[in-house]
Parts: C-alpha cells; sequence; structure tokens
C-alpha cells in the first residue's frame, strides 16, 4: 500500500502554513458561537480547537520522533476555552507554526508513530495540510467565506483521500457495510472539468474487489461525477451534496451515495 503524495515535503508545510493562515482569515468578525452546517455537532469555536489541536498532536509526535501512540487527551490538544476570537485565532497559529517547524526540522523520512503503514514524518505534513484544509471548507460555509485552492493541492487531496480509504484500518471499522458498496460491476469516475490535461485529474475507482482500487485515467464507469475540480472533492469530503448544481452526476447516483456514507474519513 503506498501513501505517496505529489508535492514536496517543503510544499506541504508551505501549504500547511497557507491552509492555517486562510483558515484564521475565516475567523475575523466571525461569530464563534455559529453551528457549522458541514459539522453540525460542532461550534465555530469546537472546529478551530479541533483543528488547531490536531496540529499540536501531530507536531508533537513528530517534534519528539515518537513511535508510540500520543494520546489525544494530553495538554497538546488542549485550547484556549469560550469564544474569545483573537486568544484562539493566536492559539491556532502557533500550534500550526510549531508543528510546520518540527517537520521541517525532521525532513519526510524521520520515523515516528502514524495510524497508517507508513511511519514517517512526510505522512503527518501531507495529512495535516489536507486536514487542514477541509476543515477550512468547513469554516467557510460557517462564515460564506469563498473557497478556493490550488489545483495540485486539490488534486493531492483526493488523491489521498482515495489511497487512505483503500487502507485496511479503515475498511475494516465499515465492514458491516461493504455489501452496500463492493460488487461486481461497480465502479466511480471523479471528473474535474476545469483543469489542464497534464494534471491528470480523473480518477477510476474500481469497486469490484475488497479493497478498492483506483487509477487516474478516463474511463466509463457505472456511476460519474463531474464538475470543477475544488467542487469534486468537497462532494468526496461530503462538504457539498451530489446533488448540487455545481455538479453533475451521471449514472447510478444510488451507488455515489452508498460509497460516500461508507467512505467518510
Amino acid at each position: 500500500m503506498t501513501l505517496q503524495g505529489s508535492l514536496t515535503h517543503e510544499r506541504y508545510c508551505d501549504q500547511l502554513l497557507a491552509e492555517a493562515e486562510r483558515f484564521r482569515s475565516h475567523l475575523r468578525d466571525a461569530d464563534l458561537s455559529a453551528t457549522v452546517p458541514t459539522c453540525p455537532d460542532w461550534t465555530l469555536a469546537d472546529l478551530v480547537r479541533h483543528v488547531g489541536g490536531a496540529h499540536r498532536w501531530a507536531g508533537t509526535i513528530v517534534a519528539t520522533r515518537s513511535t508510540e501512540f500520543v494520546s489525544l487527551k494530553s495538554h497538546v490538544r488542549q485550547g484556549p476555552g469560550g469564544t474569545d476570537r483573537e486568544a484562539l485565532a493566536v492559539w491556532f497559529a502557533e500550534g500550526a507554526e510549531r508543528t510546520v517547524a518540527a517537520l521541517r526540522e525532521a525532513g519526510p523520512d524521520a520515523e515516528v508513530w502514524t495510524w497508517a503503514p507508513v511511519q514517517r514524518s512526510g505522512f503527518w505534513a501531507r495529512r495535516m495540510t489536507h486536514e487542514t484544509l477541509m476543515h477550512r471548507a468547513d469554516a467557510a460555509a460557517t462564515t460564506g467565506a469563498a473557497f478556493e485552492v490550488p489545483q495540485d493541492v486539490a488534486a493531492d487531496c483526493l488523491e489521498e483521500w482515495l489511497q487512505l480509504c483503500a487502507l485496511p484500518v479503515l475498511a475494516e471499522r465499515r465492514a458491516d457495510r461493504a455489501a452496500e458498496v463492493f460488487g461486481p460491476g461497480r465502479s466511480i469516475h471523479f471528473h474535474a472539468t476545469d483543469t489542464p490535461p497534464e494534471l491528470n485529474a480523473e480518477w477510476f475507482v474500481d469497486l469490484t474487489g475488497d479493497p478498492l482500487t483506483h487509477r487516474r485515467t478516463h474511463e466509463k464507469a457505472t456511476v460519474a461525477l463531474r464538475g470543477p475540480l475544488t467542487d469534486v472533492l468537497r462532494v468526496a469530503y461530503r462538504r457539498l451534496p451530489a446533488g448540487s448544481d455545481r455538479v453533475e452526476v451521471l449514472g447510478d447516483r444510488g451507488l455515489l451515495d452508498r460509497w460516500l456514507n461508507w467512505a467518510t474519513l
């Protein structure tokens, strides 16, 4: 199982800082008690603490070169209580900066604990970049801000999502729903309609076996999801409904819906 990214370690570090800053910009003048529509159990303040805590957690693992799990309940995940916008924003920015500093010092190949087969610090650079990116989509949806992503970053985020969906550790958690998704003649095609050919922003997901496999290609499938890359990515992560007029679904919509329910990370 490969979890190879398409960006360099330094690019992930730069992008993680950029995503954190864009996320932080959504907090200006925002109501931090507002409910996040794409994560309705959270307020915007809860979302900030979740992402900032994830940064500190991953950063601690990398900085200490821990080869064992670090408790999610440790002090590294705690942020300021309440809805003090400035306190939360400062805490959030400091956590992202510390994590990137640890990642840059470690480089991509330091041996550290991860929840995936790849036990290297580069996993966390990529994972935290895309974790921050997709939760920035949540913050943008809450505040009404625009959500824009560099196309190479968005393509790598969707590629990582498919790689993670194929991991046994995640598939095992959803074994009771596998029969709804996997079977003969089942496949999905994700097709970005606004990207240059060299980005190869098309994915064919083969669901005829278990686990799934995927390849970057234009190929007829049981169901196809077409639209601008950022919108296809948001549908894949369930940040945008598949029925949105921003995308087009061709074929077996039911299979796509079942897949999206199964593949939620």
